[in-house]
């Protein structure tokens, strides 16, 4: 591996060692990898051996870095907030209802579409989908998933702050809006008749006619 003159990121190994140059690249890649593999799905994105592979590494290096599957998986969802977290993307500031209805909308829908989103819908989807069963036995990766959800609320809150939403509303966007633009995003993938762009001034208009109700 060539050494790079990028400054890496501090980290340690599963048992709490700091790592030196050469294992933070290594994690680097692994991470990297990791996204790549999740990204394009199949029947081997979940698997850390898989991931292992693609990086020229060992189960031997993924103990060592993260621990177990669990550590991999949770340290994915970590590198993935550092790349492209919820808590740095701009808040909309438009004036009206529609206006940021429209911002989020479209914000969400550029997100959804990208690498990370989908490595991370690719994991979720093959994790145990029970709260309890996923924290018993994914119990680190389901910290991450629980600091995201917390990413994504706080995002809804100052984007919609000053309008004077009830905040049972926005609670009830904020469920909503993932799933919904991740059913318009499978739908235009599939090619079929589904007209993906009037499909999202739909969900733009219900959300505004709702909000302001």
């Amino acid at each position: 591996m060539e050494l790079s003159t990028t400054a890496l990121p501090t980290a340690l190994s599963a048992k709490g060692t700091r790592l030196n140059r050469r294992g933070r690249e290594t994690r680097q890649l692994l991470l990297r990898e990791a996204v790549q593999c999740l990204a394009e799905g199949g029947p081997d994105a979940v698997s850390a051996n898989a991931v292992a592979r693609r990086a020229g590494a060992t189960w031997g290096t993924i103990h060592h870095q993260f621990g177990d599957a669990d550590g991999l998986w949770a340290a994915v969802l970590d590198h993935i907030a550092g790349q492209t977290g919820l808590s740095g993307l701009p808040v909309p500031n438009q004036p009206t209802v529609a206006g940021r209805v429209e911002a989020v909308v479209d914000l969400m829908w550029f997100a959804v579409q990208q690498p990370s989103a989908l490595a991370f819908y690719q994991l979720r989807a093959n994790l145990p989908h029970r709260r309890e069963q996923l924290e018993q036995a994914y119990p680190r990766t389901a910290r991450a998933i629980a600091r995201w959800d917390e990413e994504w609320a706080a995002l809804c809150e100052r984007s919609f702050a000053g309008l004077g939403i009830e905040a049972d509303k926005l609670m009830r966007v904020r469920h909503l809006l993932p799933g919904a633009l991740r059913g318009l995003y499978v739908e235009g993938d599939l090619g079929g008749y589904v007209d993906v762009d009037e499909g999202r001034r739909g969900l733009r208009d219900a959300l505004t006619s709702y909000l302001r109700g």
